[in-house]
């Protein structure tokens, strides 16, 4: 159950807010339509209620606000636009992946897939989908987590007729469940069609909150469709008819040759054309809003989104208003007639009845009495809104709140790297790159083994695999911001530590496979090149080999942080590349620079302390990470990854206090 309680968004400039004390209820085990034209405040009114935007109001979701969920995504499943995933992760891989976020098994990806129909588009990439597959999708990604209430925010637009029957059918069916439906729509009649109840929006303030019957009977009313060569005549003669007759007809004159006539029937208008001999190309039933157009009335019935229905071959007797009206409130007849002229969709919502559990009954103590400023109307004007408390004259403020850590951080991570071919790109490119950089360097000679083996002469700042280890980092931090799919109904990328932990697990595994990888290739080309001179294993591989991880290792973790800090890949391998460029000689000119004290000869000195003796034999690897420490590279890649762990903390220590 959803209880929506004083919604109002934070004024715009001299603009009145978009959404203005607006409260509604959405009831469990029933499907709820948020109806409004354009700019109505539908979709800021559902951003107010999942708390993405700043304003005033308060929302229980089964007698809790958003915030105070633990888990909000098994509670309330959203679909807000698009499906922001990356356009060449599949379908069935970013199903996956939102499965380790959500914490749930990853079989229930493939219940999902087939639930919405995608199976057969399992391994498709999310940037070829059509719209309709997207909405699939999106409704998909809603359903992951199995949640109570589902939150949709136009989930039928630009959909055919038939795919949005199956979505129709897959709402009724999880409200059926005993789950809770809220969508947005500005069609008042696939409200009318889909709905149990319709809560009508106007300039952001609520105008009608009705049962679909009473909608349908004070918000609809049917019309006569008639296209006609000799169009003005025949209007003419069905309003000369009406007057003599003494009933009540409106004929309104629209583009070209289209008639549309209130108050009658397809019977009477044909029977009127055929006595006069006029030529009728067509003749349908259609069922119109009663309140302001959203478009011209000289639009076609297709661009308004509206469905004519030809009038049966029978159909010569009289049709009566009131039967029309009745036909335009009966979701139930029409879902039958929906099905039977699409089987297709009956499978799939069949399938969706089997995926979707039972939901526990709201039980009584989750509930908080509603209050306030609920509207109801039955075709009346909307009641005034019950005084609030002296102390509570205004509802509290909307705070926009980071989503949370995923339940299972590493999971997720290797399931978004290893998704998209990116990685797997830029492993190719760094094992290429160092082999034809290590064949050039042993040519040309006059370069120490351990460079010669790393790829790394002396003009180049870092050698690939260093660079190579630095952009997969930071691409880590950067696809999460550039294509939000983890936060997609929750704002910005969380800065969790679990998250930020399992990105630089992930990262130096990555980095150390990669620098492996690198130094074997080099040394096999090497061998196969110039035979086993360039290959010889040296003294001292252990502290060299320390050196040569850490190194990766610090570059990948260089661009992780940084482009958590700054949201950019960009701005990652930026970092990765100022450890060398820019903050190596800033440390050298601080160390050695002319002072009254000099810290000149401190690499030395940190070497001496590291031959103490050690227990176990530690003063070797002790040895090792001092004298990367000590290299200038090593000690500046330290001082960045510091600063960077600091700037990173003290931005998730500030999003946690808002």
């Amino acid at each position: 159950m959803i209880q929506a309680i004083g919604l109002t968004s934070n004024p715009r400039q001299e603009l009145p807010p978009a959404v203005d004390d607006v409260s509604f209820e959405a009831r469990t085990g029933r499907v709820t339509a948020l109806l409004g034209a354009e700019a109505a405040g539908k979709t800021t009114a559902l951003r107010l209620m999942l708390e993405l935007q700043q304003g005033r109001g308060i929302t229980y979701f089964r007698g809790r606000p958003l915030h105070r969920i633990a888990q909000p995504t098994r509670e309330v499943g959203v679909l807000l636009g698009d499906v922001p995933g990356h356009p060449a992760r599949s379908v069935r891989g970013h199903l996956r992946m939102l499965c380790a976020a959500a914490g749930v098994p990853v079989q229930r990806a493939d219940d999902v897939l087939e639930a919405v129909g995608l199976v057969s588009l399992r391994d498709q990439r999310l940037g070829t989908l059509s719209r309709g597959m997207d909405r699939r999708l999106g409704l998909g990604c809603a359903l992951v987590a199995d949640p109570h209430t589902l939150v949709l925010d136009g989930p039928a637009e630009g959909l055919s007729a038939r795919e949005g029957a199956w979505l129709h059918g897959i709402l009724r069916a999880h409200a059926g469940q005993g789950g809770t439906v809220l969508f947005t729509t500005a069609d008042p009649k696939e409200a009318a069609r889909t709905a149990d109840r319709v809560v009508t929006l106007e300039a952001g303030r609520l105008v009608a909150d009705q049962e679909v019957a009473d909608f349908a009977r004070t918000r609809l009313r049917p019309r006569v469709a008639v296209r006609s060569p000799h169009a003005v005549r025949l209007g003419a003669l069905l309003a000369k008819e009406a007057r003599a007759g003494q009933r009540s007809i409106e004929v309104v004159k629209e583009d070209g040759n289209r008639l549309s006539v209130y108050g009658s029937n397809c019977a009477d208008v044909g029977e009127a054309a055929y006595r006069h001999s006029i030529l009728v190309h067509q003749l349908a039933d259609e069922v119109g809003d009663a309140g302001p157009p959203e478009r011209p009335e000289t639009a076609e019935p297709a661009a308004r989104g509206e469905r004519a229905e030809p009038c049966p071959p029978e159909a010569q007797a009289t049709t009566s208003t009131e039967g029309l009206g009745e036909a335009a409130t009966d979701r139930a007849t029409a879902r039958d007639a929906e099905e039977q002229a699409d089987s297709t969709a009956e499978g799939q919502v069949e399938a969706a009845r089997s995926l979707l559990v039972p939901l526990a009954p709201l039980e009584a103590d989750d509930t908080i009495p509603f209050e306030g400023d609920a509207v109801r109307v039955t075709g009346a004007p909307p009641a005034r809104p019950a005084p609030r408390d002296a102390v509570s004259s205004l509802p509290p403020p909307i705070t926009v709140r980071p989503s949370r850590s995923p339940l299972r951080p590493l999971r997720y991570e290797l399931r978004r790297l290893l998704g998209v071919g990116t990685g797997y790109l830029a492993l190719a490119a760094v094992l290429a790159t160092s082999a034809l950089i290590c064949v050039f360097l042993a040519r040309a000679g006059h370069t120490p083994q351990p460079r010669l083996l790393a790829a790394w002469p002396q003009e180049l700042p870092l050698p690939p695999a260093a660079l190579g280890a630095g952009l997969l980092g930071a691409l880590a931090f950067g696809d999460e911001f550039r294509h939000p799919a983890l936060a997609a109904d929750r704002g910005t990328v969380p800065r969790r530590l679990g998250l930020l932990a399992a990105k630089l697990l992930v990262a130096a595994a990555t980095a150390l496979l990669l620098g492996s990888l690198a130094v074997a290739s080099d040394a096999a080309l090497l061998h196969l090149v110039y035979g086993n001179e360039l290959t010889r294993v040296p003294a001292d591989w252990l502290s060299l080999s320390a050196s040569w991880g850490a190194l990766v290792t610090g570059c990948a973790w260089a661009g992780v942080l940084a482009a958590g800090v700054f949201r950019s890949t960009t701005a990652g391998l930026a970092a990765v590349l100022a450890v060398p460029i820019i903050v190596v000689p800033v440390v050298q000119k601080a160390v050695e620079g002319p002072s009254v004290r000099s810290a000149a000869g401190l690499p030395g000195r940190l070497r001496d302390l590291a031959l103490v003796q050690w227990p176990f034999g530690a003063e070797r690897y002790l040895a090792a990470g001092v004298r990367m420490i000590a290299q200038p590279v090593g000690g500046a890649l330290m001082l960045s990854l510091t600063a960077l762990l600091c700037a990173y903390l003290l931005m998730a220590m500030r999003t946690r206090v808002r």
